[in-house]
């Protein structure tokens, strides 16, 4: 098995992208553009850890609060499964990490030149899961599976937690546009230096701000410091759904492409310098662009209690001893504009 930033890793590649997944974690780590060599997926400023190597005694550098072991090894596209969002208190206690074990677990991977299977299961959630990856020209073909090896049904949240890093995200340069028809801001507190008005309904991309003016989300914030989430629907009327993101800069678009059926929400993650705790330290540049089965990151009970909204569920079922697959695709490729969705 071959490392990526110090992390055991396998890669694949066609002669125009390169994608590297980790080992600890599954996470997807790269897909990078050959020609420029820029990834567009985030990588945190901090050193990263293997997952199994973690100890709250020893690495203080990653915080001290539950998330504290996905930090250590976040990169680029994590899974959350089969929580979205922080644990309970209980579950807190009893060694659950934030968005569920998935980003924690160790992965067997399977690599040939031109794809890869990945496969772990999740001891709690007794959930297994298998990744296959695949390059075609400049599309990444990720076909994934669940299964519940139980005999109960279960309620899972399961989002792709896709998240874009420098050099692709510049501040007041990189732009986005996402296939939604409804959207809303976070209701409640979602960061140190939020700016959109909480709980607004708006139409992308235009979010009411907490000053009462409008914020443009289509192109990432020119501020010093800001943080914020908002949640948009998938459009109905359409059976596909899709967030793109452009970099001026490199002349790059990058986006992802899905069933609207299987992943209805996308949330949008901005953390521009913000956090000033550990590991973040006010120097971390993100825009998250999170595809799943939830709109809001919380914890289990109340992804479950909480009621629809916009008359969409918040979760997703999986019956017992029930496979459930999904498909959908990573493209990066050279464009002048941002294209038109």
């Amino acid at each position: 098995m071959a490392t990526y930033r110090g992390r055991r890793a396998a890669s694949i590649e066609n002669g125009a992208l390169r994608v590297t997944v980790l080992e600890g974690g599954g996470h997807i780590a790269e897909i990078c553009d050959l020609a420029s060599g820029i990834n567009p997926l985030w990588t945190p400023h901090w050193p990263s850890i293997e997952p199994s190597a973690y100890d709250p005694g020893r690495h203080v550098e990653y915080g001290g609060g539950a998330d504290a072991s996905l930090l250590a090894g976040i990169m680029g596209h994590n899974l959350c499964l089969d929580i979205f969002g922080g644990p309970s208190p209980e579950e807190a206690a009893a060694g659950f990490p934030v968005h569920g074990e998935t980003s924690v677990a160790r992965f067997a991977i399977e690599a040939s030149a031109s794809a890869l299977r990945m496969e772990a299961i999740l001891p709690y959630a007794q959930l297994r899961i298998e990744r296959r990856i695949r390059l075609d020209d400049r599309v990444v073909v990720i076909h994934e599976c669940v299964e519940n090896l139980t005999a109960t049904d279960r309620p899972v949240g399961w989002t792709q937690h896709v998240t874009i890093g420098p050099p692709f995200l510049e501040k007041g340069r990189t732009e986005f546009a996402i296939s939604a028809d409804r959207s809303m801001v976070f209701p409640g507190t979602f960061g140190p230096a939020d700016y959109l008005r909480p709980a607004a309904p708006f139409d992308w991309p235009l979010a009411p701000r907490a000053d009462g003016g409008v914020e443009d989300l289509h192109r990432y914030t020119a501020a010093p410091a800001s943080s914020a989430y908002t949640v948009h629907r998938m459009d109905v009327s359409r059976d596909d759904a899709c967030f793109i993101a452009f970099s001026p800069a490199a002349r790059l678009a990058f986006g992802y492409t899905w069933r609207r059926g299987d992943f209805p929400w996308l949330g949008r993650w901005e953390e521009n310098d913000s956090r000033t705790g550990t590991p973040w330290d006010g120097r971390t540049l993100t825009c998250g662009m999170e595809f799943g089965v939830s709109p809001f990151p919380e914890s289990r009970r109340e992804m479950i209690e909480r009621p629809r909204l916009f008359d969409t569920a918040m979760f997703r079922w999986i019956p017992a001893r029930t496979r459930v697959e999904v498909e959908y695709r990573a493209i990066l490729r050279s464009s002048d504009s941002l294209p038109v969705i």
